[in-house]
């Protein structure tokens, strides 16, 4: 199946505790159906410190479930995604709201 949500796409959160927030996807885990969203979802983890990095505890993403983001679209309102096949046959994304192309 085509993805809905990919990497770069303006998405808001619907569910949890970061309800309401956008941010940009910055990667996409398909085979678990899940996103990593840039500032949403942090969680603080303990880093073991090495040659490259420094240890302590550091902030970062953790993954969110697809069904709980929705792509945010022109309006700032989030809005689920379609596809649509032109003329020419090359398929692109539309929003359902608006109709419009999310990508061209």
């Amino acid at each position: 199946m085509a993805a809905k949500i990919r990497k770069g796409d303006k998405v808001i959160v619907l569910t949890g505790r970061d309800k309401g927030r956008t941010g940009e996807v910055f990667e996409v885990r398909p085979d678990a159906g899940t996103a990593l969203v840039r500032g949403i979802n942090m969680v603080k983890r303990h880093q073991k410190q090495t040659q490259a990095q420094e240890g302590g505890i550091i902030s970062k993403e953790a993954p969110i479930q697809l069904s709980n983001i929705a792509y945010l679209g022109k309006d700032g309102k989030p809005t689920r995604v379609g596809f649509k096949i032109l003329a020419d046959g090359k398929k692109v994304r539309i929003a359902k709201s608006s109709g419009a192309e999310i990508d061209g």
